[in-house]
């Protein structure tokens, strides 16, 4: 097989997955059989990064194709031309190559022809056709709300950085040494305390990787627990823990955590973060909502089940696959795992409560909503005061978009709220 080849065939079989079935590329990558699973590690992150820029410029590559053909071809086919067009996007000048070998994935191993034919026919047109693509505009079910939101310039700065993509950031173990261990990585120390890496790092041959010094988690995500700010000894739960991100930050604290989730899979993972870390903390599968007693914990850290829609940076399917009618669902789960997370809280305990959401119903409004059935609760505004930026949201909380820290790379959305129990 050509080289590369491998990388766009399997690149092609993540493209059909996604627009056929409507998975998450983790989901499918997740499965033991995947597309990638034969791959060599180098061709397997080629064809996850080819997938990634072709999903960034879909609508586009989508628009410049039909011009240049009289009928839809099958999906197959199509995601062939789709992928073909964003390569020839990105690097007109190896037109030749791409054509050839999207044609050979045409031909496939019945040898069809006729649809090598077509693609060659299509993909010479697009290759002479003005492939310099505007970023991607979000579906109106959700460009309506955030414009509502935050306004019309606001969410085309954050659809630029949703087409860039996102950097890797990583959160040292030992917050004090962060500055030398950006040095070290040669990484930039953000404003926040996380790491940002020079582009096309390989994480798991960097130094200090191994030895558990640091992890990957962006910069949004890394501030909840910063925010929670747990003490040597506080009881404190994760209630949706795993991959373990924000388990470690609290763990490397000196807090006593319980780490909850009730994926047993994903539970794994975070196990063996905390293996390489030498981090420890209590792993618990179970469901949120039936897990522990009143006044229990000394602070609680709920990163909710959400859209996920401030994630879009670095899973650009989601906006394809996401459905406006599970929102409802997702708003009542989110408010029920905020009101057990008050009732496992002990008097004068801590509060944090975040969704990686775009969306002001997973936001603002349920923190809203959870002080008005709570009079025991508190907003804790101090807690989330004095991050670099004007990121405090209006009524409270804090409130990250993609944009935000754009001159070095964006981050993803997110909102946090703070809350203190009353004694």
């Amino acid at each position: 097989m050509a080289e590369g080849q491998a990388a766009r065939r399997g690149a092609v079989a993540l493209l059909q997955e996604v627009t056929a079935k409507g998975r998450t590329i983790a989901e499918i990558l997740s499965d033991a059989e995947n597309p990638l699973s034969s791959l060599s590690p180098q061709d397997r992150a080629r064809a996850q990064r080819l997938t990634l820029d072709t999903l960034r410029r879909i609508d586009g590559c989508d628009e410049v194709i039909s011009r240049q053909m009289q009928r839809r071809p099958g999906l197959y086919v199509l995601n062939i031309l789709r992928l073909a067009t964003t390569e020839l996007s990105l690097r007109p000048k190896d037109a030749h190559g791409i054509v050839s070998e999207a044609v050979n994935l045409a031909r496939g191993d019945d040898r069809s022809a006729q649809a090598a034919g077509f693609v060659n026919a299509v993909l010479r047109k697009v290759a002479a056709s003005n492939l310099n693509f505007e970023p991607q505009r979000l579906p109106s079910w959700l460009r309506q709300p955030l414009v509502q939101r935050f306004g019309k310039a606001a969410v085309r700065a954050m659809e630029v950085a949703h087409m860039a993509g996102a950097p890797i950031d990583i959160t040292p173990k030992d917050p004090a040494r962060a500055a030398e261990l950006a040095e070290r990585l040669e990484g930039e120390l953000l404003a926040t305390g996380s790491i940002r890496l020079s582009a096309g790092a390989q994480v798991s041959a960097l130094p200090g990787f191994a030895e558990g010094d640091w992890w990957v988690q962006d910069a949004a995500a890394a501030l909840p627990a910063k925010i929670l700010a747990v003490q040597p000894g506080e009881k404190v739960l994760d209630m949706c823990a795993a991959p373990g991100g924000k388990t470690m930050q609290m763990a490397a604290a000196g807090g006593i955590v319980t780490a909850l989730d009730m994926s047993a899979k994903r539970m794994e993972r975070l196990a063996e973060n905390l293996a390489r870390t030498g981090l420890s903390a209590e792993q618990v599968v179970a469901d949120a909502l039936s897990y522990g007693v009143p006044n229990q914990f000394d602070a609680v850290l709920l990163d909710a089940p959400c859209s996920a829609t401030g994630t879009i940076r670095r899973h650009p399917e989601l906006p394809f696959i996401k459905d406006p009618d599970d929102m409802p669902a997702l708003t009542r789960l989110q408010a029920q795992m905020i009101d057990h997370a008050v009732h496992v809280l002990k008097p004068g305990g801590r509060l944090v409560f975040c969704t990686c959401s775009l969306l002001p119903e997973e936001g603002e409004e349920q923190m809203v909503s959870a002080l008005s059935r709570h009079k025991n609760l508190q907003r804790d505004q101090k807690a989330v005061a004095g991050w670099p930026g004007a990121w405090d949201a209006k009524g409270g909380g804090l409130r990250l978009r993609p944009d935000h820290l754009a001159e070095a790379g964006g981050m993803d959305g997110f909102f946090i709220a703070a809350f203190r129990k009353d004694l």
